[in-house]
């Protein structure tokens, strides 16, 4: 029996507190793959000031892989210089070539290694460690897998250790081949922070016991919360300050993404087309035009509410609004319980974020991946691999 559906079956949850809650968490099937991709070196590459780009290749990965899976649900996350996603037996060969397709891209075109790898489930069982999922409702036309058990922090390990990595890296393509990045957007401005700052938030509790990691995340959203308000106000992407870009820089980036081609010809063309779809995105929604499949007048609040500021994969991942004052209050309740040994974490502070986009539906299923500018999670990860030292 195929276990294809596992992910699209599952129910939805309908509260981002609900991930604290084990009972709403199933076990990924036992002939599954965890799939990881990263940019090596996104540290040096974010100094340099290529973190758009290492963004965008993180992001590249997502959607080379859906649309190899087509119709197929299957689950994802997005961390900044990387993905995870979840694929079944069936996905797995033609995931293997799309991903090596967009190494090769990563590397030819922008210099950067992005790397790319998957590790069965079964052998993620086989040694204790377990990946379970659930299905965050995030708005009428999105939802976010949300990911729990450790599995995930063994697959990288596994992935990224030298003495294990061999084992589970896709090797380099031999002949060239392409990846389908359709439906791939990144038309927007770096969003400014409404309050003065923006921050990228890694969380990990310490604890191996379910129930006590539950509440000490629990405890972690409900101080977010308390400090930073409800989810419009904390939500980085503001409608006031969302607008769409025509920086020449930025639109090169995906256009090399896109145009795949040696020829400079092709790539103007392509450049052209991109800086022609957003003054007609911008006519369509400053004019508020209206068709009978969606209101463009509504077009950014839809977005607003399909952003992923918030998700958690075996640890919380936050981009934050806020202000000198409560960001200093967050780190003080953090620092203090890191102290106390109950959890590790990482933060990096900027005063935009940046927001790159999977639109399959202009008026339906779309999902925008949000970070904060200047390294936003990656630096975030780093920083908080300075404490575990510490901790250790």
């Amino acid at each position: 029996m195929t276990t294809d559906f596992f992910y699209a079956n599952l129910p939805l949850l309908e509260n981002f507190i609900d991930i604290t809650d084990s009972r709403k968490f199933k076990s990924v099937p036992r002939d599954w793959y965890v799939v990881i991709t990263d940019i090596m070196g996104s540290t040096q590459a974010i100094e340099s000031g290529c973190y758009k780009e290492v963004n965008l290749l993180g992001a590249s990965s997502i959607a080379a892989v859906l649309n190899i899976a087509g119709n197929l649900d299957i689950p994802f996350v997005f961390g900044g210089d990387g993905a995870t996603l979840l694929i079944p037996p069936s996905l797995f060969g033609p995931t293997r070539e799309a991903l090596l397709a967009t190494s090769q891209l990563a590397r030819e075109e922008f210099g950067m290694e992005l790397r790319v790898g998957a590790v069965p489930m079964s052998e993620i069982r086989v040694n204790d460690y377990d990946v379970k999922v659930a299905k965050l409702k995030v708005s009428d036309n999105s939802y976010q897998a949300i990911f729990t058990g450790d599995g995930l922090s063994y697959a990288t390990e596994l992935i990224k250790h030298p003495n294990t990595s061999h084992l589970y890296l896709y090797q380099h393509l031999i002949n060239k081949a392409k990846a389908d990045f359709s439906n791939l957007e990144c038309p927007w401005q770096d969003i400014p922070s409404k309050y003065g700052e923006t921050i990228s938030l890694i969380v990990k509790a310490t604890s191996n016991q379910g129930d006590l990691a539950n509440l000490t995340y629990r405890e972690i959203i409900e101080k977010i919360d308390t400090i930073y308000g409800t989810e419009d106000v904390l939500n980085p992407v503001d409608e006031n300050y969302f607008k769409l870009g025509f920086n020449a820089q930025k639109l090169r980036v995906k256009t090399w993404l896109y145009a795949q081609s040696s020829k400079l010809s092709h790539k103007m063309l392509y450049f052209f087309k991109i800086w022609f779809k957003n003054i007609l995105d911008w006519l369509l929604m400053t004019l508020k035009v209206k068709f009978p499949d969606g209101d463009w007048g509504a077009y950014k609040r839809n977005a607003i509410a399909a952003t992923d500021y918030r998700k958690f994969d075996d640890m919380l991942r936050m981009v934050i609004a806020g202000n000198e004052a409560q960001r200093k209050q967050l780190t003080d309740y953090l620092e203090k319980n890191y102290q106390q040994g109950k959890l590790v974490y990482g933060l990096h502070i900027s005063d935009r974020a940046l927001m790159t986009c999977l639109v399959f539906e202009h008026h339906g299923r779309q999902v925008h991946f949000v970070d904060g500018a200047d390294g936003g999670y990656a630096v975030a990860a780093k920083d908080m691999k300075d404490r575990l030292k510490l901790f250790a």
